[in-house]
């Protein structure tokens, strides 16, 4: 008979109920009962949603680019941002909104890079976090070097990361996780499992019983958390970041929720989801989980709910109307920000560019 040499678990957490009950009265983060973090959480989740349904009216009225939603992802995104240092490093996606936000990102920065302007990627916030692209995977290896510099200046901060179900089988994650694991870095990958790449479903993409356990193979601490409970992904990350702020290492957290919008408003997903799942989902969302709970608790109600609501809906008209106001950049600038000293033969160009303006 075989000897076992090692055997692996992943263990998976749920704090709140997708009818926003509490599932244990016991075991139960102390987030659960501060009512007033809970709410400046919740605020953001509500905000970033009205920001996103707003985005996408832009996008179809011809006043933003390609847009990517982040709908169903609010409470994913937000646990994550909402518990990092202001000193730790974010290498984002290109939809973590509600992590940028908590981090001082305006939604007008935001807008801004999706309007085709790169002036959005000099963002509020930290200025050490990463700029946003489209990359698949890419941001994961950026997130690995930022904690490898940590460490090797002794500093006591982390680099976050967020890849999604289908950029985890890239190999930049896997290189990624196997960076931390081999240089005990103070990384935390984050899969935010929505169940869809682009068009390609998490059954098709590998028949792993998990994403999480992808850190196993690397022998990096792996844990799954339901992605629609803000607790648990705030509780999750709050784990990770205490292990690798004490130079304990890495950490996958793999979160499950579901991309209750098309892929990006280039995408539509009638083509490829049954009405049916979608429908599904929407009982599993994170704010109204989230609501229901703070009300029953007596922390919250209806008419406060609305309040927010229309404050949410005025800081964004505000915001997009800071979009809208940005003059265009001037043509040089795609000539000023790539060489430290300009080749004579794109200096000719841009001369040139000035020239025809005028």
């Amino acid at each position: 008979m075989p000897a076992t040499i090692a055997s692996f678990k992943i263990d998976y957490y749920q704090f709140l109920s997708p009818d926003g009950r509490l599932i244990s009265e016991e075991d139960t983060p102390e987030l659960a009962r501060d009512f007033d973090e809970l709410l400046k959480l919740y605020r953001v989740m509500v905000t970033t949603r009205a920001f996103d349904k707003k985005a996408v009216a832009l996008q179809r009225t011809g006043k933003l680019g390609t847009y990517a939603s982040c709908l169903g992802h609010e409470a994913a995104h937000v646990g994550i941002g909402s518990a990092m240092d202001e000193a730790d490093c974010f290498a984002p996606m290109y939809r973590e909104y509600g992590a940028q936000f908590c981090r001082g990102v305006r939604m007008s920065e935001v807008l801004l890079y999706w309007g085709g302007d790169e002036r959005g990627n000099d963002f509020s916030g930290p200025a050490h976090d990463f700029a946003w692209c489209v990359p698949i995977a890419t941001q994961c290896l950026h997130a690995a070097g930022a904690a490898l510099a940590f460490k090797l200046r002794g500093e006591k901060r982390a680099a976050v990361t967020v890849v999604g179900d289908g950029g985890s089988s890239k190999g930049d994650a896997m290189e990624a996780i196997n960076a931390a694991s081999a240089f005990e870095l103070p990384l935390v990958l984050v899969i935010v499992n929505n169940q869809w790449a682009i068009s390609v479903p998490r059954s098709k993409q590998n028949h792993a019983k998990t994403l999480a356990q992808k850190g196993i193979a690397a022998g990096v601490p792996s844990v799954q958390v339901d992605g629609n409970d803000l607790i648990a992904c705030r509780w999750a990350m709050e784990q990770a970041l205490e292990r690798a702020h004490a130079g304990k290492g890495a950490t996958v957290i793999e979160m499950i929720t579901y991309r209750l919008s098309d892929h990006t408003t280039a995408d539509d997903a009638t083509r490829y989801r049954d009405a049916e799942e979608v429908e599904a989902a929407w009982q599993r969302e994170p704010i109204g989980r989230l609501r229901k709970y703070l009300i029953d608790q007596g922390a919250w109600s209806d008419a406060q709910d609305q309040e927010l609501l229309d404050e949410a809906a005025r800081q964004v008209e505000e915001e997009v109307a800071v979009y809208m106001a940005t003059g265009k950049p001037g043509i040089e600038s795609m000539f000023d920000y790539m060489y430290a000293e300009l080749p004579a033969d794109l200096a000719a160009q841009r001369d040139r560019a000035l020239e025809e303006l005028q």
